[in-house]
């Protein structure tokens, strides 16, 4: 545990009776006294507080807009010179195979570019784009700063009770507010399916923000376990699981992140790395592709577990790649990557689990639908 590095909120999560485990080179809170069960419900029906502060964050700067959203075009197959100032997109850095590297956030503000990355991928995602962008384009990762999100939909009333401007946003937007006499950096987003804001705040203010945010009654402390079964229900990808360096664009079923520009008679067609793969398969499809699936049961189908076209003998078409007891949903959830012929919503499949196969179906993404601010 010693080499484990610790966020701005560690000594919160302690006092707050966080369990505490290793996660991605951090000690993290998995849960709280309250349990992941009760947080993940607490979440969908009040608002959560998350510290996500393991993850990356980078500023790039350049001359002009122009110079480095069209540099860093060249490394994600996302239109990032249309990007309007004081918006946020998703996206994802991929191969010269067309897999994806890892997934992110970008959001401009002014004439640079708020990269937020996955704690995992954090010093290959930095080293890409220095090596990638620089010196033209300055890549500067703020160490300094910690990130928090509140989700769920009360959040907006508890941020805007401390900036009113906050209820103003829509999903996506980036603004610079003022919370409790703390200059923050906030979009209206997250990765749980529900409305809410992700906190970018000076770490040596991140405890202050945190408690006063604790202090409304609509708020609870959310641990990893529940942020895991909130984005699962949610239709999520947890980079990794869901999504991976062997996984393309189109076998993610992430086509919709890919603007039009970016794609084949496009404007700004192609330039990034893989863009061949990616573009042939949004044409013709690829071999296979991730699904949401609903086991029968209660018994949950983790990640791993493999999926067969029959209850005995059959083919082998895929795997689950996450897998849980979705709480809200009141059963167990998974998504898994399987053949594209296995892939439309209604088609029996099996799970072998322990050496004996368990039925599930292919279900439409997401299992809880989303309730985003539009």
């Amino acid at each position: 545990m010693d080499d484990l590095h610790a966020t701005a909120l560690y000594d919160l999560h302690v006092s707050l009776g966080a369990k505490m485990v290793p996660f991605a080179g951090y000690s993290m809170p998995v849960q709280y006294p309250l349990g992941v069960m009760k947080e993940h419900l607490h979440c969908r029906a009040a608002a959560g507080l998350f510290d996500v502060s393991h993850m990356g964050q980078v500023i790039l700067s350049g001359e002009s807009w122009e110079t480095v959203a069209l540099a860093f075009e060249a490394l994600v197959p996302m239109d990032v010179l249309g990007l309007e100032d004081g918006r946020q997109r998703y996206g994802f850095f991929t191969n010269d195979a067309g897999g994806i590297e890892d997934d992110l956030m970008f959001a401009r503000r002014g004439d640079d570019l708020f990269v937020v990355v996955n704690a995992a991928c954090k010093e290959a995602d930095i080293t890409r784009m220095r090596g990638a962008l620089e010196p033209k384009v300055s890549v500067t990762e703020l160490a300094d700063r910690a990130l928090i999100a509140l989700q769920g939909p009360q959040a907006v009333d508890v941020v805007a009770a401390m900036d009113v401007r906050a209820a103003e946003m829509r999903f996506m937007d980036i603004a610079d507010l003022e919370l409790g006499g703390v200059a923050v950096w906030a979009s209206r987003s997250g990765y749980t399916g529900e409305d809410g804001f992700e906190i970018s705040v000076a770490g040596n203010d991140a405890v202050a923000l945190a408690e006063a945010l604790l202090a409304h009654d609509a708020v609870e402390a959310i641990g990893l376990g529940a942020r895991d079964s909130l984005r699962l229900e949610a239709g999520l990808c947890l980079y990794g699981n869901d999504i991976d360096a062997g996984t393309t664009p189109v076998e993610g079923a992430l086509n919709w992140a890919i603007q039009k520009v970016r794609r084949s008679g496009g404007t700004r067609e192609g330039g990034f790395p893989g863009a061949q793969v990616i573009l042939d398969q949004l044409s013709a499809g690829a071999a296979r592709k991730r699904v949401g699936l609903r086991p029968e049961g209660r018994a949950p189908m983790r990640e791993g577990v493999a999926v067969f076209d029959a209850a005995e003998g059959g083919q082998e078409v895929g795997v689950v790649t996450s897998g849980g007891f979705g709480p809200s949903v009141g059963g167990p959830v998974a998504m898994g990557t399987v053949k594209t012929a296995a892939s439309d919503v209604g088609t029996a499949l099996w799970g072998e689990v322990r050496g004996k196969r368990l039925p599930l179906t292919v279900a439409k993404l997401p299992f809880v639908a989303a309730n985003f601010k539009r």
